[in-house]
């Protein structure tokens, strides 16, 4: 087992392993605890009741952070030229078509997020085994995949992400930066929760939310109680 260093031991001693946190209190304990030289992203994990091998008990959606993420979402527009100059009025940082789709091919990836439009969804097929893996698909469930390239654009670089629950039940979310206050963490944070509560399958049984868990880039992770959501 790694030992800890000494900023990592000094964080650890501020959480309280005994109790849970609300919302509010963790987000100013994961700033109070954060201590690298950069600003750190700050996650939300959070474990639910259901089996994602089950369709029916999928978790999966997008929410607009009401206070961004704090991250520069570098955003690509696949579209045809007619809808190019809606896409950079918008402010998407890559615009095209043809030679972007060539070098996705070539193995560029270098970007956040990728907004398309229905017509062009039959030439992005093929690129499923490289764009897949690293979730850059778009998908009309959660938006990137319309007509409305501008609004699809605007809203992703305003603090719009999705999110889907893994194998092993935990859907996890960048919902911020350390630079943050800790009301906007808290803000976003319970933005994410109420969504995710929204979206319970009716098939899950028993507990939805089992455990959640706020932390920053290299920092100890914060217990929130779930029945404080």
């Amino acid at each position: 087992m790694a030992k800890l260093t000494k900023k990592q031991k000094e964080a650890v001693v501020k959480i309280d392993r005994n109790k849970l946190y609300s919302v509010e209190e963790a987000s100013q304990l994961v700033k109070d605890i954060t201590n690298v030289k950069f600003d750190a992203s700050v996650d939300l994990a959070v474990r639910l009741g259901v089996d994602p091998r089950k369709a029916n008990q999928m978790v999966r959606g997008v929410v607009t952070l009401p206070h961004g993420t704090g991250k520069d979402v570098k955003v690509l527009a696949l579209v045809t030229p007619d809808k190019e100059a809606e896409a950079k009025e918008a402010g998407a940082d890559y615009v095209g078509l043809d030679e972007y789709l060539q070098k996705i091919k070539d193995g560029w990836t270098d970007v956040d997020v990728i907004i398309t439009m229905p017509s062009v969804m039959g030439k992005l097929g093929p690129l499923g085994r490289i764009l897949g893996p690293r979730g850059l698909m778009p998908n009309p469930k959660t938006g990137t995949v319309t007509m409305d390239v501008a609004k699809a654009v605007s809203e992703v670089k305003a603090g719009k992400i999705d999110f889907k629950v893994d194998k092993t039940g935990i859907v996890h979310a960048a919902i911020g930066k350390a630079s943050f206050s800790a009301d906007k963490i808290a803000g976003n944070a319970n933005e994410l929760l109420q969504t995710l509560l929204k979206l319970k399958p009716t098939a899950a049984k028993g507990t939805y939310v089992k455990s959640i868990f706020i932390s920053s880039t290299m920092s100890p992770s914060i217990p929130v109680d779930p029945k404080a959501v």
